[in-house]
């Protein structure tokens, strides 16, 4: 490529020339990461159809559970490693997990329900913590300005991950089968601590020194900080409000899914080419778009594009019911997340004290966002039991989009009080 053409994509992404080295570093942890992941979601969806939709609930509430479990060990190990350590340490439990998940499935061919339902709740563990602790580093290396432009280009790293590991899963699934699978997803794990580690490289990132003190501190100090701060608060909220819409649509598509596909590798297939589409769909806004939305009209406007379209789509559900508008709702809404939402949610945390960065994030992160899954899915088996279905999830849903969509606008003016000039 030629130095013009190299310009060109410089100004297009909006990238520095002292940025591409470390920005080529966090995005191939980033797929790396997500890579690993969406090999291991159409196994978890899989298994968690095959044990009763009915049985998702109790699901959603043993994964709460572990990560109210998992928060303060987290917190306490912060406390006492510095944060590439951090990333080592945790990433390698999880990979140790994956080797434990592989010899239970080849001792038991074919699997069992009660393998399954573990390694749902496990999986619904290990995306939230690998990529919570994943982005607290980003928001411990980047500052303001860097982040909200590049922030986009981070998460299409991660979104070319998440095509690449759900196009491997529909490819090899039916040629080395679902144990063989976490193999290739603790391969890719490792190769995020690679990356990380020489992103954390001294002079790798010259607007953030290596910092290699832990953050010090007690194991509930998230908690306390988040209680404490309205800002946290809102976090909070923002972050519960998205988990309880989501949580409304995945029990539809479960519904969807264990009544039209037949046979556990298609349904795996199913999954995986639907996570193939929303996920190349988002890599070309996360690219030229984000990034521009995120420094031009602010994080508040960002944030608000998810709420908006959930605004719009659940009320399309409620006045049209049918499971064509249900499709595209989804594909609409996980792109917004993916696209705008995500990568605005974690620029939020930049301007934070590092302990909180660590801490109280990963508190949103993991259990305040499971804590919105519990909401939706017993409020979704409650709705379902009075008969409402699909009408009455939709217009349950549509106030709370409005708040929501405040709430975004609100933290949007509340990041700039917080952010000190560029």
């Amino acid at each position: 490529m030629s130095a013009e053409q190299t310009s060109t994509w410089q100004q297009l992404l909006s990238v520095r020339r002292e940025e591409r080295a470390p920005l080529a570093l966090a995005a191939l942890g980033a797929f790396a990461v997500m890579a690993g992941y969406f090999i291991l979601r159409p196994i978890r969806d899989q298994m968690g159809v095959a044990g009763g939709v009915e049985n998702l609930p109790w699901l959603f509430t043993a994964t709460l559970l572990a990560m109210l479990a998992v928060n303060p060990l987290y917190a306490w190990l912060v406390s006492r490693c510095t944060r590439i350590e951090v990333i080592e340490i945790s990433y390698r439990a999880l990979g140790l997990c994956l080797v434990i998940f592989w010899i239970a499935l080849m001792a038991l061919p074919g699997g069992s329900v009660w393998t399954g339902r573990v390694f749902f709740v496990w999986v619904s563990v290990y995306n939230l913590f690998a990529l919570s602790v994943f982005w607290a580093l980003m928001a411990d290396a980047w500052r303001g300005d860097s982040s909200r432009r590049l922030y986009g280009i981070i998460a299409a790293g991660a979104t070319v991950g998440a095509v690449a590991g759900g196009a491997l899963t529909a490819t090899l699934v039916e040629v080395i089968g679902q144990p063989a699978l976490l193999l290739v997803s603790l391969a890719l794990l490792e190769a995020a601590v690679w990356c990380l580690r020489a992103f954390e490289q001294p002079g790798a990132l010259a607007e953030a020194p290596l910092v290699r003190e832990p953050v010090g501190g007690g194991a509930l100090d998230g908690l306390r900080a988040a209680l404490r701060s309205p800002y946290l608060l809102g976090i909070c909220a923002y972050t519960l409000l998205y988990t309880v819409g989501s949580t409304f649509l995945y029990f539809l598509q479960a519904q969807v899914v264990d009544a039209m596909v037949d046979g556990p590798t298609a349904q795996t297939r199913w999954f995986a080419q639907v996570d193939l589409v929303v996920n190349s769909l988002t890599l070309m806004l996360q690219l030229f778009l984000t990034g521009r939305l995120m420094t031009r009209l602010g994080l508040g406007l960002t944030l608000a594009a998810l709420p908006l379209v959930s605004l719009v789509g659940f009320a399309g559900l409620g006045l049209w019911p049918v499971l064509g508008v249900v499709v595209v709702f989804t594909v609409a809404r996980r792109v917004s997340n993916f696209a705008f939402s995500r990568p605005a949610r974690e620029a939020l945390f930049v301007p934070l004290p590092r302990e909180q960065k660590y801490k109280a994030k990963n508190l949103v992160d993991t259990a305040v966002y499971r804590t919105g899954d519990q909401i939706g899915a017993w409020t979704s088996g409650a709705l379902g039991a009075l008969g409402l279905g699909i009408t009455g999830l939709a217009w349950v849903a549509v106030p709370l989009s409005a708040l929501w969509l405040l709430l975004a606008i609100w933290l949007g003016r509340q990041y700039t009080a917080q952010q000190p000039p560029d």
